[in-house]
Formats: structure tokens, sequence, C-alpha cells
């Protein structure tokens, strides 16, 4: 079975899924078996690795990974330097909310030829930021202004052009450390406009918002900073996205 397949067999098990992001310049090695065990008890559904910037060295941190758990490992890639062959797919995403050509299409014409190299499974994906009520790494990395927190028909505009274009997944991103998450009305008018299924992550920080979130038309919710800081919560978090 394919990782896109797992996916959405998990949709089909509980509704949504529930997917830890880890970053690998804010986990430090030694803990990561632990996390990952931890992260599988919980009822975790998948792990997605990457961030906007990295100065660790990734592969390693992804082979660690993969002998530590059997949850998919998916890459999430902030430039085609985050490819490696220890993960089992990569999100392979084009930022779509931004004007900014490098991050539209040059990063992946770049990643392609070593994505083949090494035999990962691409899952194209259209990542769209939405405003968290601050500037995020993501968006000042990539130089680009998220979609207005108010505006769903911009926002489901342009997830309707990422299916049309083919993509498998729509990312409704607010940013890592967004004051604010994406919001519900957003999250529904997309789920109105589109067919593939939504992951949505950013400023989400407790189960009951995450619970929101997927009754809003989430089918994958997404935390990281908050499981950074207490691993404790991603029992009650996979809880919340799957009852």
């Amino acid at each position: 079975m394919t990782i896109i397949e797992q996916l959405e067999s998990i949709i089909g098990q509980y509704r949504a899924g529930y997917l830890v992001l880890v970053d690998p310049d804010r986990i430090k090695l030694k803990e990561i078996p632990s996390f990952a065990q931890r992260a599988q008890s919980a009822g975790v559904d998948g792990v997605l690795l990457g961030g906007s910037f990295l100065t660790n060295d990734l592969s390693i941190i992804a082979e660690t990974l993969k002998k530590s758990t059997d949850l998919p490992i998916i890459l999430f890639p902030g430039s085609a330097m985050q490819v490696t062959p220890h993960a089992d797919a990569i999100l392979f995403m084009s930022l779509l909310s931004g004007r900014n050509a490098n991050y539209l299409i040059g990063e992946q014409v770049k990643a392609a030829p070593m994505i083949q190299r090494v035999g990962l499974e691409t899952i194209s994906t259209g990542y769209i930021l939405i405003d968290g009520g601050q500037q995020t790494a993501v968006s000042f990395i990539s130089n680009t202004t998220p979609i207005p927190n108010d505006k769903a028909e911009i926002a489901w505009a342009h997830a309707l052009a990422a299916q049309y274009l083919g993509m498998k997944l729509i990312y409704l991103e607010a940013g890592s450390g967004a004051k604010k998450p994406v919001p519900d009305q957003i999250i529904h008018s997309v789920k109105k406009q589109v067919t593939v299924p939504i992951i949505v992550g950013g400023g989400i920080r407790s189960p009951e918002v995450a619970r929101k979130k997927v009754a809003a038309g989430a089918q994958f919710v997404v935390t990281g900073n908050v499981i950074e800081q207490d691993p404790s919560l991603m029992a009650a978090f996979a809880d919340a996205i799957h009852s």
C-alpha cells in the first residue's frame, strides 16, 4: 500500500487523521527513539519531518525515526535540500498562495532528480498559507504574503486550482507558532469546493481546537510546537481528532 493510500484509509477509518510535525532543528537525536515510540503508542497516524530552515543533518534524524517506529515518515520539505532516502514519502509541495516562483516551481525542479534517484513516493500537495496573526518562519523564508484569514473565497479558489492541477492533497497552513489557527470558516469553505483531502496545521494548541478543525472539514490535523513543549498531549490530540 502506498503512503497516499494509507492516508486515505485513515480517513475512511476515523474520518480524520493526526500527524505530528518534527522539526529537525528542534529535536535532539538521543530523544528521537522515545519520542517516536510514544507517538505510536499515543495513536498518531504519521510523522511529518521538515521545516522552513535546516541546520542539522536531516538524513540521520530521518533514519533514526525510521528505525524507531512503524509510523509512516513523510518529508515536509522547506527546500530541495530536505530530501533523504530515509523516509516513506515526500509532500511534493507548491506554495500556491504566494507568487514567488522559486517556491511555486523552482525548488521542485531542483528536488525532482534527487527524489527520482532515491525512489521516494511523491504526494503532490497544494500548500496554502493563511494569515495566523503574525509573521511566521515560512512566510519570511519564502518571502510571500499569506491569504488574509477573512478571505475564504480566495483560499478556496487556490485550493480548487490545486485540485484542477492534479494535486492529491491541500495543506492549509497558519505557520509554525501562529497566534491563530486557520479559521473554521476557511476550512469549511475549502471543503465545500474540493474533493481531495485537506490537511490543517499551525497554531493548534489544544485537543479542543483540533476537534473543531475536524468538524469544520479538516481530514488531517498537524501539531508541532505544542508537542515539542509537552509530548504527553499526543494521546489527547489523537483521541480528539479520531472521535
